[in-house]
């Protein structure tokens, strides 16, 4: 058992804060009324990058320490029944004691600080899909998070009421109503751009705008190296030279250019005739000597000498 510092009242569990707020709520939703709940599971409030990101914005008010962590015990045990995010405006119903009316005013961002956070995302946001999903890099996620220069509201920006008779600068119930504002972050980011009153098509705009875009019908043009012919040939397109000589002029178009020829190499050489093919001999013959034969040498006759 604990009590309210504030009230010096018996400070009720989460079990019974979550069975007053579902009584409530119900009875709330009987009479005709159109709720909007938070419901967390489990411990963490936040779980993207919008979600987080508000969060740790909220967080940096070291004033309101006390007051942050009763928000989020109240939150979690799904005191707040309702919560509405418009324009500028946050409008919440905390289930307490009794149920409590919780409004806070955000100012819109001021004109200078939004052109400049245009100008500093510009070409680091590839599509409104990747800036709602918070797939950014980091240099645009702590342009978009910079205190108080960046798209989250700095305290001086915030005002808040709510009909508890808590008099403290924030009261636990406007501290849950912002912790819930993180918790709807997660399922709808784009509230975050609605609250502050800036248009997501006008940073995606400014965004595209600065990325390089190719120009239509440019030529494709590759360096010429070894081979060069062959890779014109291949792909048919044009190539440049490595080196151009200065006061050339260039060649026209659809013509590659190649080195002059020499007046010994201007005439191609004839080809060579071929040669004749020798005749196959006939299968079991043998080849005739080209000469006669020569005849065998006959003994000389001696000549007897008469006596």
């Amino acid at each position: 058992m604990s009590y309210d510092y504030f009230t010096w009242r018996r400070t009720p569990s989460a079990a019974e804060r979550r069975a007053d707020a579902e009584r409530r709520r119900n009875t709330a939703t009987h009479r005709g009324a159109a709720l909007s709940p938070v419901a967390i599971t489990g411990r963490t409030i936040a779980r993207t990058f919008w979600g987080k990101a508000w969060c740790d914005n909220l967080e940096r008010y070291r004033d309101f320490a006390y007051r942050l962590e009763r928000g989020r015990s109240y939150v979690r045990s799904g005191a707040v029944i309702d919560l509405q995010i418009e324009a500028g405006a946050i409008r919440a119903k905390v289930s307490g004691s009794s149920l409590y009316d919780v409004a806070i005013e955000i100012d819109a961002v001021a004109p200078d600080a939004w052109r400049a956070i245009r100008r500093d995302c510009a070409g680091g946001i590839a599509s409104r899909l990747d800036l709602l999903a918070g797939k950014l890099s980091d240099a645009v996620m702590s342009r978009l998070c910079a205190d108080r220069i960046g798209l989250f509201p700095a305290p001086s920006a915030i005002r808040f009421t709510c009909s508890c008779p808590d008099y403290a600068i924030m009261c636990k119930h406007v501290a849950a109503s912002m912790y819930g504002v993180g918790a709807r972050l997660d399922h709808a980011p784009e509230l975050l751009f609605a609250l502050r009153r800036a248009s997501v098509d006008d940073l995606m705009t400014s965004a595209l705008s600065e990325v390089p875009s190719k120009r239509p019908g440019s030529p494709r043009v590759l360096a010429a190296s070894a081979g060069g012919g062959d890779l014109a040939a291949m792909f048919g397109i044009e190539l440049a030279d490595a080196a151009v000589q200065p006061g050339a002029r260039p060649a026209p178009p659809g013509k590659s250019r190649s080195a002059p020829k020499s007046s010994a190499a201007a005439a191609p050489a004839a080809p060579a005739p071929p040669a004749p093919k020798a005749k196959a001999a006939r299968s079991g013959t043998k080849p005739v000597a080209a000469s006669k034969r020569r005849a065998k040498p006959r003994p000389a006759k001696s000549k007897v000498s008469r006596g």
